[in-house]
This record gives structure tokens, sequence and C-alpha cells, in this order.
């Protein structure tokens, strides 16, 4: 099946006014892929307003809270990300896993809540290196679905995009191959159909989180089940992230 690549591009806590401007400025269009920034929270509506001159490229935001509104100091609603812009969220990351505690209930909460909102979520997964050196990261992962995004209705699977971690490969000095990548999303597909039917599982797009950089992106982007990548620190530099988006169009021809 012929899915259309994304480049999304995960800012984390980095960025300024200063840093920012020529960072969007050079980023190219998308033809033919789907492309998204995801800047913090401050510089949101400002991104915004600078991307209006990029046709094609999407604004996302890195998380959000469970609740429309209310009393949840620091927080920040679905419904508020929407109106600056946004049409992507990011959920599940493995940095908020493990520094916020987020768990599979509450990342289910944030899911239901960010897609009724009308926002597409980016659903993050993956296990770390004393999971993979055990060999479970099949199981580790069929977890994480099952106890979240796999519970949904089929009709949501339209506003969903899986992003598949290697964090056992993130900061370990080891590396993941394209192979292991494939292997990896082939299973998160095939745990998909196996809860959900072909019919989804060949139409979602599955995101390779790892290090991926211009210079090994053609070669992950080009293994059948890897469609695209959500991309941390080569998001930072226009010229990098332009060479990952250019990979994603070369190997969707």
């Amino acid at each position: 099946m012929n899915r259309k690549k994304i480049v999304a591009g995960n800012w984390k806590m980095n960025g300024s006014r200063s840093e920012n401007a020529p960072l969007i400025e050079g980023i190219q269009s998308a033809d033919g892929v789907t492309v998204i920034v995801a800047p913090p929270f401050v510089y949101l509506s400002e991104v915004w307003d600078a991307l209006s001159g990029t046709p094609g490229v999407e604004l996302a935001a890195q998380n959000c809270h469970a609740e429309a509104s209310g009393a949840y100091t620091g927080e920040v609603s679905p419904q508020m990300l929407k109106d600056v812009g946004c049409t992507w969220v990011i959920l599940g990351h493995s940095e908020r896993r493990e520094y916020q505690q987020e768990n599979s209930d509450l990342l289910l909460a944030k899911t239901k809540a960010a897609l009724a909102a009308g926002l597409k979520v980016i659903f993050c997964c993956g296990e770390p290196l004393e999971i993979r050196d055990a060999d479970q990261q099949n199981d580790h992962i069929a977890q994480q679905l099952r106890e979240t995004v796999l519970t949904l209705p089929e009709a949501d699977w339209n506003q969903l995009v899986i992003a598949y971690e290697p964090i056992w490969a993130i900061g370990t000095g080891r590396t993941a191959t394209a192979e292991q990548a494939q292997d990896m999303h082939a299973h998160i597909r095939k745990t998909i159909a196996d809860a959900l039917g072909t019919t989804v599982a060949d139409q979602v797009r599955i995101l390779y989180g790892g290090s991926a950089k211009p210079s090994n992106a053609p070669e992950l982007f080009a293994q059948p089940d890897v469609d695209g990548g959500l991309i941390g620190g080569a998001a930072l530099k226009a010229a990098d992230f332009n060479g990952i988006i250019e990979a994603a169009k070369t190997t969707s021809k």
C-alpha cells in the first residue's frame, strides 16, 4: 500500500525566537510528504505564523492534558492547541513516560481527549535496553499498544500515527539497523492487524523515532513498513531536516 510518508520534527525543549525564525524559513515545502514541526508550547503561535509561507508544513504540540479546561495549573488542553493552529500532538514519548511517569491509563485518556478535540495523534511506543537485551521487545511493544490505542474504535485510526522509539539505541552507544527498524515496524503492523484487522493495519503510518539523519534516512525510509520519521536533533538544523524530507520524497516514488 502506498502510504504518504511523514517527517515530523520534535524540537523537544529547544529553540528561541532568534533561532526559530531562520529554522522555519529554511524548511522546504512539503511536496508529496507530510511535514510536521513540534516546537515547545511557548513558541507554537509564532511558529504557526511563520509557517504561513511554507506550503504543506503542519504544526504539532509535544503534549497535552486530558481535560478540556479547569484548575490544572501549568497544563495545556487539546482545545487550546487547536486554537493556536495545531493539527497534531505527540503523545507517549519515551521521555515523558520516564520523566513524568506517564502510564498507559493517562496516555489513553490524553489520546481520547486529543482525538475528540479534532487533533491527530502521533502515539509513541518503544523499549529500553534491558527489554531489548532480554529479547522481550515484541511483547513489550504489543502490551504498550494493547493497553492504549488498540482499545480505540477503528474509526479513530484515521487520525492516528504510531512512532516507534528504539530507546535502547538512543544515547547508549548502540545503533539500530534499518533491518531492526523494519522488523519492529512489521511487528507493530501485525499487532494492529491482529487486533483491528488488515484494513486498519495497512493504512496506518508507522514512523521511526530513532536517530534518523540525512545519511541513514534513505535506507530507513526504503523499508516497506517504515513510513517516515519522528526526528529529534536533526530537526533543529534546516539543512539536516531538509535532507531527511528529501529522503522521504525519494523513497515515496
